[in-house]
């Protein structure tokens, strides 16, 4: 039975985030997209607490086609150590949840 997944991921900027966006739908390894911000972050750097904007990615996946695309977005992300995440989608509208499965097959 196919899984599907919401993948999440953030970016410096807009641009960036919108090239990894569509980089990964062009591919087929997500179904669909959305950039969210910007967002006001906090964060540990090479040893010192950071801030900055940065913007939400958010894609819609299969479990066969994550480790596809986390390969892409981790080669793609101009950071060398990139969040990737996934929450799992445990429900959804039936036909919405088929062509996810078809779109990224």
């Amino acid at each position: 039975m196919t899984g599907y997944l919401q993948v999440s991921t953030t970016a410096d900027s807009h641009e960036t985030a919108m090239n990894l966006l569509r980089s990964a739908v062009r591919a087929k390894l997500a179904a669909s997209g959305q950039v969210f911000g910007p967002a006001s972050s906090v964060f540990w750097h090479e040893g010192e607490l950071g801030e900055g904007e940065e913007w939400q990615i958010f894609l819609k996946t299969t479990t066969e086609r994550y480790p596809e695309l986390e390969a892409h977005l981790i080669a793609e992300h101009t950071w060398s150590k990139p969040e990737v995440t996934f929450t799992t989608i445990d429900g959804g509208s039936a036909p919405y949840l088929e062509w996810l499965r078809k779109t990224t097959a």
